[in-house]
């Protein structure tokens, strides 16, 4: 391959991730958007629950870690050269990130709704 050609890219990926490849941006917009609206509502982070969010945060690294093993049809122990481990740890990390903030953003939510008080 001689040429960068996105849509090369956007075949193979959907060959990988069928629905997925368009659940999972279409998620990770929605989860900013509240995050976002929960924050401007809010005022600021409230450290409980942001807390709360980085642990399902870990959480969320290793199921992208599952979701790639799955989908690659390959284990970690197939991974080689140092690139393979920088997106080992690329991946677990925008999981992690994705987690914590549709977390955040849905504890928000519910806090949002909760009658106030308590």
């Amino acid at each position: 391959m001689k040429e960068f050609d996105l849509a090369v890219f956007l075949v193979v990926f959907q060959e990988m991730l069928g629905p997925l490849l368009w659940i999972l941006p279409a998620l990770g917009i929605a989860g900013l958007a509240a995050f976002v609206a929960v924050l401007l509502h809010e005022g600021g982070l409230v450290s409980r629950r942001l807390v709360r969010s980085e642990i399902v945060g870990v959480l969320g690294g290793f199921a992208a870690l599952g979701l790639m093993a799955t989908v690659t049809i390959s284990g970690f122990s197939d991974a080689g050269g140092p690139v393979d481990w920088l997106l080992v740890g690329l991946i677990w990390g925008v999981g992690l990130v994705g987690a914590t903030i549709l977390a955040y953003a849905v504890q928000g939510l519910f806090a949002w709704k909760a009658p106030h008080g308590h």
